[in-house]
């Protein structure tokens, strides 16, 4: 069975009716997840902390439809280059 990761990741928005972070050196790396169940509590904890700051903002993003699991990988991929 593959393995369904997910990122949940936040920071200030230049906006909050967009998606721009208003300085993207100083976005808050929450952490990367086995399932989308404990990246939303993760992403739920955060929020909250936050809940007073209307621009900011934390995202889940699905790490696993970013590529195709079932696709040889080339070995400089495998890598990370």
């Amino acid at each position: 069975m593959a393995q369904r990761l997910h990122l949940v990741f936040g920071g200030e928005l230049v906006d909050p009716t967009k998606n721009v972070f208003k300085d993207v050196d100083d976005i808050h790396i929450v952490g990367i997840f086995p399932d989308y169940a404990s990246a939303f509590d993760a992403w739920k904890a955060e929020a909250q902390k936050t809940v007073d700051n209307a621009h900011m903002r934390y995202f889940i993003a699905h790490l696993h439809r970013l590529r195709d699991e079932e696709a040889a990988a080339s070995s400089t991929e495998e890598l990370g280059s």
